[in-house]
């Protein structure tokens, strides 16, 4: 028990030398006030809110004849807010150009150039009928005039020929021979 009635007496002794530190270096609220000019006007008197600034360094100066002074005019408006135009691009910036240096080629295998693919063909396979006697015909549409029909080896359109017909799909090629496409049925 004894041990323990002495690191009160010490705490408390300890407690109390703080408290008594604190309280003789903590800042006195009695401060003198510094003297104001005689045309100031302080945050306080005019009824405002003081300013953490104004409070720490003393009173705030208003200078009222700067509000008198002259003041520079607006400059030219640069564009008009009611209509919508895109926002003018900056001048350049005068940089002399500098020559990007030459691409560097690589040494390989040059690669045959061909003539182009021919273009897709413009058909669209609409259906697909097949006869009693087991021969399909497909039926085809370009969109722009009326179905056009065909069944294997039948030349359509003038330029197209039909290789094989299939149930969903059929085989086409150009009538040259060239350009051989898979048409597949869409159903418009």
């Amino acid at each position: 028990m004894a041990v323990d009635r002495n690191r009160l007496v010490v705490g408390s002794v300890a407690g109390l030398a703080l408290v008594l530190v604190v309280w003789w270096q903590w800042p006195s609220s009695a401060t003198t006030a510094a003297p104001r000019p005689a045309g100031a006007v302080t945050a306080q008197k005019s009824g405002a809110r003081p300013t953490a600034a104004a409070s720490s360094t003393g009173p705030v100066e208003v200078r009222l004849n700067a509000l008198a002074g002259d003041r520079q005019e607006p400059g030219k408006a640069a564009r008009n807010p009611f209509r919508y135009q895109p926002k003018a691009a900056p001048p350049p910036k005068m940089v002399t150009p500098v020559a990007p240096p030459p691409p560097q080629q690589q040494a390989g295998p040059a690669i045959p150039v061909g003539p182009p693919p021919p273009p897709p063909i413009a058909l669209k396979l609409i259906g697909v009928l097949e006869r009693a006697n087991g021969v399909k015909w497909a039926v085809l549409s370009d969109g722009k005039s009326a179905p056009l029909y065909g069944k294997d080896g039948d030349i359509i359109d003038g330029r197209y020929v039909i290789v094989k017909i299939g149930t969903e799909s059929i085989e086409m090629t150009y009538a040259d021979g060239r350009g051989r496409q898979m048409i597949r049925l869409t159903g418009q």
